[in-house]
């Protein structure tokens, strides 16, 4: 990075983005070879996973259509009603197989960029066999914090469902002030969900970066955030909605392609299309987000020794030992 640590915190979105444009292209070799292992995996389970689930689900759904408009009893609705059954557990498979599969190469991929970045920051030599043979040690400590996450999430989502089951028997048939509740029940819910998604990417830079994980990386990764909130909004919205338009361009020229008479080679085009800017874009957003973290850190003076937090990185290629804060947090250092 061409700034200096107290620089930084002056950043906005721009500068951000500017500064993840360049360190991607200055260090594209290695981005490019974690792109090729990692990245590409995951893009391609993200399609695929739409392109079999819904064409399964369809499936099902014409077949459940089918048996409504059998005798029951019939050997033929006996027959369609067990390939339903056979059809949703083909269905819930995919769907499972796909979690499982787009966590992994997530985490992996999360790990690396986040590696790959912070040995950029510190100038230290890096390779692509280093990161490789350092990512399953950094995924760990990154796993663990997903699933706080996933379990913080749940109870969020647990509190939502208790709200609104209170909310359907006591106000819900009052007229104007039912439905301006709900209103005012999925707004919070939303501004809620978006904060606590910000807290989760950073404390994944956090469990790289630092001696935190899981519930300490994200009380950490809270209070980073602090005075940064807005830019960090902002650059969540901007890459969430690139992937709305992304899925939705894909499901509506590819998916459904074949359904609207679409030409072979328009339906490959878009498809291919959609698959360039999707790795793309998963790249360009975990290095934002790691940059996001060196940004937020220099907004609270939290100076990073670079020698110290290379010594935390090369810590990862033998036993990993933590470090404790002050070795890689140094004292606030004053503007």
């Amino acid at each position: 990075m061409d700034l200096e640590q107290e620089e930084m915190q002056f950043l906005g979105v721009f500068g951000i983005y500017l500064e993840a444009y360049k360190l991607i292209f200055r260090w594209r070799k290695i981005f490019s070879q974690i792109t090729l292992t990692l990245i590409l995996p995951l893009a391609l389970i993200f399609l695929a996973n739409e392109e079999v689930s819904t064409t399964l689900y369809w499936k099902i759904r014409f077949n459940e259509f089918r048996l409504h408009h059998t005798e029951a009893g019939t050997p033929k609705y006996d027959k369609i009603s067990d390939l339903v059954s056979s059809e949703w557990a083909t269905y819930i498979l995919v769907k499972c197989l796909y979690l499982v599969f787009w966590l992994i190469f997530s985490l992996l991929s999360t790990s690396a960029v986040v590696y790959t970045v912070a040995c950029a920051y510190t100038s230290r030599e890096i390779t692509y066999m280093k990161v490789m043979s350092v990512v399953p040690k950094v995924w760990k400590r990154v796993m663990v914090t997903f699933l706080c996450a996933f379990l913080v999430l749940l109870c969020y989502n647990m509190l939502l469902a208790l709200t609104i089951f209170v909310w359907a028997v006591t106000v819900a048939y009052v007229q104007g002030l039912g439905q301006a509740i709900l209103l005012l029940i999925l707004m919070l819910y939303a501004i809620g969900s978006v904060y606590m998604t910000i807290i989760w990417h950073l404390a994944s830079v956090v469990s790289v970066l630092e001696d935190s994980y899981g519930f300490k990386a994200m009380i950490k990764s809270k209070d980073l955030i602090k005075g940064k909130m807005f830019v960090a909004i902002v650059i969540f919205f901007m890459l969430n909605l690139s992937l709305v338009i992304i899925y939705w361009v894909f499901r509506a020229y590819v998916v459904f392609g074949y359904w609207r008479a679409s030409g072979t080679m328009r339906i490959i085009g878009y498809g291919a299309l959609c698959f360039l800017l999707l790795f793309n874009l998963i790249l360009f957003g975990l290095v934002l987000q790691t940059i996001v973290y060196f940004v937020c850190k220099s907004y609270h003076h939290e100076n990073i020794d670079k020698s110290a937090l290379s010594d935390h990185l090369e810590a990862y290629l033998g036993e990993y030992e933590p470090l404790k804060a002050q070795d890689v947090q140094l004292e606030e250092y004053h503007v």
